[in-house]
């Protein structure tokens, strides 16, 4: 048996356990932050606990620590973590390769008001302001005008401070309205499924717009082109992360990559490719090689 660590958040590895059970993989559950972890002899983990583990904590300070007493590999390591959580990165990387992205303005504060209405005159309003390093959906905001703008803006500068990081940067982008929004699952290079996400009816009429599960969306499997596949799987094989979330924006008459999670949750199994688990397991074993 080859033991797993998984950082995950419980419903990840609740959903994964069983299947990777069968496959001769035991996982087991490590989270890295919301704990007290002793340094010394006593600490919760040593090296030689476990072969491999599945991503990199998110946090990535708890990270570092927990890195540090289990001494594994990871399938998703620390530079594939912190690569997909740059979103500026990932979205310049993409435009480089010339896969299709929003139009968007990378900002690092701080920026005078002047450069900061220059940006906001780019774009065809409302604009979307982004937090460079957030996940979740976390301080991303919508502004329709000019004061809109700046005030959010002012606000970033106030309290958008990762010290930890140095990142007080946020991405201005185009706003795509009634697109539809995926997430697409690409293991090893190659498509292994994808859901779609959407907000329920009633939320829509209260005006929200942000559709991630985490804030209420809706996750439905669904089964998407050939060439909308091998877009995911390029972005994957541009950033080299070897397990990657995909999310697309589709409108009337285009298709874009919005943003990329190399920390993915694990959905239902039913919303996967039939071998997705076989797949996951061979990743997993060559990972811990």
């Amino acid at each position: 048996m080859i033991d797993l660590a998984v950082a995950n958040d419980q419903e990840t590895f609740g959903r994964m356990r069983e299947p990777l059970a069968e496959r001769g993989i035991r996982v087991h559950h490590v989270p890295a932050s919301e704990r007290v972890v002793p340094l010394g002899d006593d600490a919760p983990w040593t090296a030689g606990d476990y072969d491999v583990g599945f991503v990199y904590p998110g946090r990535l300070m708890e990270g570092g620590v927990a890195d540090a007493l289990l001494e594994i590999p990871w399938l998703n390591d620390h530079e594939a973590v912190l690569t997909s959580r740059n979103k500026a990165e990932v979205i310049a990387r993409l435009e480089r390769a010339d896969l299709p992205v929003p139009r968007s303005v990378y900002v690092s504060n701080d920026v005078g008001e002047d450069e900061l209405a220059a940006v906001f005159d780019r774009f065809e309003p409302p604009v979307v302001v982004k937090p460079n390093s957030t996940t979740r959906g976390t301080g991303v905001a919508k502004a329709h005008d000019l004061d809109s703008f700046l005030g959010i803006c002012d606000y970033l500068s106030l309290v958008h401070d990762y010290r930890a990081t140095g990142d007080r940067s946020f991405l201005v982008q185009e706003y795509l309205p009634n697109a539809t929004d995926y997430r697409v699952m690409v293991l090893e290079g190659e498509y292994v499924g994808a859901v779609e996400r959407r907000l329920p009816d009633d939320a829509m009429q209260e005006g929200q717009w942000k559709h991630n599960v985490h804030r209420g969306a809706e996750a439905t499997g669904v089964d998407l082109p050939a060439e909308w596949r091998a877009l995911a799987e390029s972005v994957a094989a541009e950033l080299e992360i070897p397990f990657l979330g995909v999310d697309l924006l589709e409108t009337d008459d285009r298709l874009v990559v919005n943003e990329t999670n190399a920390r993915p949750t694990i959905d239902a199994e039913t919303k996967y490719e039939p071998d997705f688990y076989d797949r996951l397991a061979t990743a997993i074993r060559t990972a811990a090689e």
